[in-house]
């Protein structure tokens, strides 16, 4: 996520309050930020060049905020703290217009069809009549930084050139050429060089370096030239110092070059809607013409407000609230009741290009709500939160001891008490025998269907033989007799079949001892 370092001090002077740290921190929460952490830039110095290196910097506390990443509108003081005090219900939401220039005639931005090699789109505007302060003219340098490390995506598809108006001419012309053949004095430099030369300049250089891979192998460079042949900028690399905008700049001509049409608009609105609040005509932007290499002309910005529908039923299932189509329409962007059922129609402004479905609408709603004000609920999911513990033990001797061992131990690990109510315990369970198993497997099958299907119960109850306890040889005998009474007394006799064996079959077998996979009925097969 983004992080926007801003002073203490100036955010609240902007929001017109002074909050704790605490305060503050509940704040952004609330609104779906994340105070990240409370510095200085001493401290940030000190920190990671060392306390010599950070003598001479400011103790101004630093509010660093971490803001979501498609949030642009959100990567300045000044959209912050518009953002912070709509949410707030301190301000209306701006409406932001396009206005033509006094003269008539708008400032042109020609592109020629060299530029299509390289970086073939581009978009201008102009901020009329602004007020730079030190506060303003940093913010202003900042929000163009991190433009272009988030959605420029490190210049590679946007780069913006911002210029003193004043010291320059239109129409511009936006084309490409050889590295050789472009020469003029970079941003902050003393003297002339070729684009070539700056290359090498610029390879040691701390910042610039990263953006020089963009376009070094290409066999000719953009670069944006007046009428008089003053170059404002190579882009994606550098400006012109001749067009640097200082605390004096009253008009600024705005100008991004992309790869990417449609991201290049979306950072130009940012640039003009964060910014157009220092106008002498607040949040008016005047317009810029492009002519294309076909002759086709575009104005920009387009600063485009469009509508989407959504239903209040919608958004009440999906924050898992219970409000009025009315007071959902009250919830954070411009919205209005259609009249249509529960139908809203929300107006998006040019500033939030994150808004591309109805979810987004939502969860602008569930904010403006409060997540805190949301009722807890647990979802419907088709589980039940439980575990179950099953251990089998196999052997001659019941083994009770065993698995009460075990279960002791695997509580004990769990940290569960042995006793009744929040603990556990053991239970004796009702008793199964074979009596009862016969009775209830028969009723079972009744219920299904009006005839039994065939059904064999296997049971091992010959444990004198199995288990050498010769004292329990009557008392299953008996057991066997009272299920075979219980079999005969729910069954009908002339439509069942009722055979009973036990231990290989000794009882229903003649003339020998039979061995596994003889016949149950007959005669011994004394040929096996």
């Amino acid at each position: 996520m983004p992080t926007v370092g801003v002073k203490r001090d100036l955010l609240f002077k902007a929001l017109g309050k002074t909050y704790t740290d605490v305060e503050f921190d509940e704040l952004c929460f609330e609104y779906g930020l994340e105070l990240d952490e409370i510095t200085s830039e001493k401290e940030i110095i000190s920190r990671e060049q060392g306390d010599s290196k950070a003598s001479g910097a400011s103790d101004v506390i630093l509010y660093k905020i971490d803001v979501p990443a498609n949030r642009y509108d959100l990567l300045c003081l000044e959209g912050l703290v518009r953002g912070l005090q709509v949410f707030k219900n301190k301000l209306e939401a701006p409406r932001y217009r396009c206005v033509s220039p006094l003269s008539g005639e708008p400032q042109k931005l020609i592109i020629t069809e060299e530029t299509a090699a390289v970086r073939p789109h581009a978009v201008a505007a102009v901020l009329r009549n602004i007020t730079f302060t030190q506060e303003r003219y940093d913010s202003f340098i900042e929000l163009q930084e991190k433009l272009h490390q988030n959605i420029c995506r490190k210049r590679s598809l946007v780069a913006i050139g911002t210029h003193d108006l004043d010291t320059v001419s239109g129409p511009f012309t936006y084309t490409a050429k050889p590295p050789a053949e472009i020469s003029f004095k970079p941003l902050n430099q003393t003297k002339e060089y070729t684009a070539t030369q700056l290359m090498s300049l610029y390879k040691t250089d701390s910042h610039l370096r990263h953006y020089l891979h963009i376009i070094e192998d290409k066999p000719l460079y953009p670069v944006i030239y007046d009428c008089n042949g003053i170059v404002l900028s190579m882009p994606p690399i550098i400006n012109g110092d001749h067009s640097k905008i200082t605390l004096k700049t009253k008009n600024v001509f705005v100008e991004c070059t992309a790869t990417d049409l449609t991201k290049a608009k979306i950072v130009l609105d940012m640039m003009v809607t964060m910014f157009s609040e220092y106008c002498s005509q607040p949040f008016t932007v005047e317009e810029a013409e492009v002519v294309y290499p076909d002759g086709k002309t575009c104005k920009y910005p387009e600063l485009a407000y469009r509508k989407e529908k959504l239903s209040s039923d919608f958004v009440n299932r999906k924050v898992g609230i219970n409000e009025s189509t009315e007071t959902i329409a009250r919830l954070r962007l411009r919205s209005e009741v259609t009249g249509v059922g529960d139908e809203i129609e929300v107006e998006i402004p040019p500033t939030r290009s994150d808004v591309i479905h109805a979810c987004d609408i939502m969860e602008d709603a569930a904010m403006a709500y409060g997540f805190n004000n949301i009722p807890y609920t647990t979802p419907h999911v088709g589980a039940r939160n439980s575990r179950r513990f099953c251990a089998v033990y196999y052997n001659k001797s019941p083994g009770f001891e065993v698995i009460h061992g075990l279960l002791d131990r695997t509580m004990q690990l769990l940290e569960v008490k042995s006793e009744r109510g929040d603990g556990y315990h053991i239970q004796a369970a009702e008793a199964h025998n074979l009596l009862t198993n016969v009775n209830f497997t028969i009723q079972e099958r009744r219920e299904v269907q009006e005839i039994c299907p065939p059904y064999v119960y296997r049971g091992h109850i010959d444990q004198a033989h199995y288990a050498g306890r010769a004292s329990m040889a009557l008392h299953e005998a008996v057991a066997l007799d009272y299920a075979i009474a219980k079999g005969l007394e729910l069954t009908n006799e002339e439509e069942t079949l009722t055979v009973v064996m036990a231990d290989h079959s000794h009882p229903f077998t003649f003339n020998g001892y039979p061995f596994r996979g003889q016949s149950i009925l007959g005669n011994y097969d004394t040929t096996s």
